[in-house]
């Protein structure tokens, strides 16, 4: 491989050296131990030839992990590992030169991975969807195995052989540091900021807790990507935001549907006996999950009724529909259940 500098050009296609009457042909690129290498030292061909297989194996999980049903959120966080493991492979090498491009199949794999972990809407943003999963990302985890492989390096240099509790003091020394960083950007986040506005004031109480798993309809309530008007209506399943349950308000979202709308004020009734009589914002509704197990469980239950009930009207507005929608064509098409499947 024939490494070059920023002002000079690469090698000729036909560029060959002579060894013992044996010709070996000079590339810009070369794999070696399960990396491949380029002259410039920028691993954008790594990551481009990492990115489809990173697509292919995500989406062979995705099968295995159904929004409704199928396995358990350990099952979904060790299949997510899987991904993270290609991922990262030989991060130590290339960490410390990452670009904006090569990262991008890094974000890009870790978001399928996080909405599978979080049963939720394939429309949630990547940042959202990580923060609900409680999986920092990938690139500043790329860091603290580059950085804890240079420290081990370093010592190996000076002749020391660090011991395996240093090493891990190393490790959760980095982890505070990546977790700091990880709450910084989520202080400017791009995209799914209801939801990252609700849960990053609670951010180490929500990654430490020990109890409560995210399920498909609790997690439309905390993103709003699921059967509220404002979100069919944006994605062109509704052809107005307002709410099909009461006639006063002109817009359904989650804060109307869990906290106003009168169709649902026994079960309103019942989440407040556990909760409390606060308010029903989604920050709230996150501090009473955080809380203690029970109003976890409360807050999953009235949001498993509730939307429930809105996805059923949803199917009865379907069926009765002159215009088939296209939630009926694809699972026509597929022969799967009508079982209100994300788009």
């Amino acid at each position: 491989m024939c490494f070059y500098g920023r002002g000079n050009a690469p090698p000729p296609g036909e560029f060959q050296i002579m060894a013992g009457g044996v010709s070996i042909g000079i590339e810009v690129t070369m794999k070696y131990l399960g990396l491949v290498l380029d002259s410039r030292w920028k691993f954008e061909e790594h990551f481009r030839r990492l990115a489809p297989k990173l697509e292919r194996t995500g989406a062979a999980l995705k099968r295995l992990l159904p929004n409704l049903g199928g396995p358990n959120a350990s099952c979904r966080r060790l299949y997510a590992g899987i991904v993270r493991s290609m991922a990262l492979y030989g991060a130590p090498v290339w960490a410390p030169h990452l670009r904006r491009r090569p990262a991008r199949a890094l974000v890009s794999s870790q978001r399928v991975m996080a909405i599978r972990m979080i049963r939720g809407y394939r429309t949630i943003s990547g940042e959202a969807a990580n923060l609900l999963a409680g999986s920092p990302p990938w690139d500043l985890e790329a860091k603290v195995l580059a950085h804890v492989y240079s420290l081990r390096a370093e010592a190996h240099r000076r002749g020391e052989t660090p011991l395996p509790r240093q090493i891990s003091a190393w490790r959760d020394e980095l982890r505070r540091d990546l977790m700091a960083e990880w709450k910084q950007r989520l202080s400017q986040p791009r995209a799914g900021l209801a939801v990252i506005a609700a849960v990053s004031p609670l951010f180490e109480e929500w990654l430490e807790r020990r109890h409560g798993v995210l399920t498909y309809r609790l997690t439309q309530v905390l993103t709003g990507h699921g059967s509220f008007g404002r979100y069919l209506f944006r994605i062109r399943r509704e052809e107005t935001p307002g709410c099909r349950h009461c006639e006063d308000h002109p817009e359904d979202t989650v804060e109307h549907t869990v906290a106003v709308c009168p169709a649902w004020a026994e079960h309103r009734r019942v989440l407040r006996d556990v909760i409390g009589d606060g308010d029903l914002s989604r920050p709230a509704l996150v501090q009473a999950m955080v809380r203690s197990e029970g109003e976890w469980d409360a807050v999953s239950s009235f949001c498993e009724a509730v939307m429930l009930a809105k996805e059923e009207a949803e199917r009865v507005r379907e069926r009765s529909s002159s215009r088939p929608s296209r939630r009926r064509r694809h699972s026509e098409r597929r022969g799967s259940r009508d079982d209100l499947r994300p788009p």
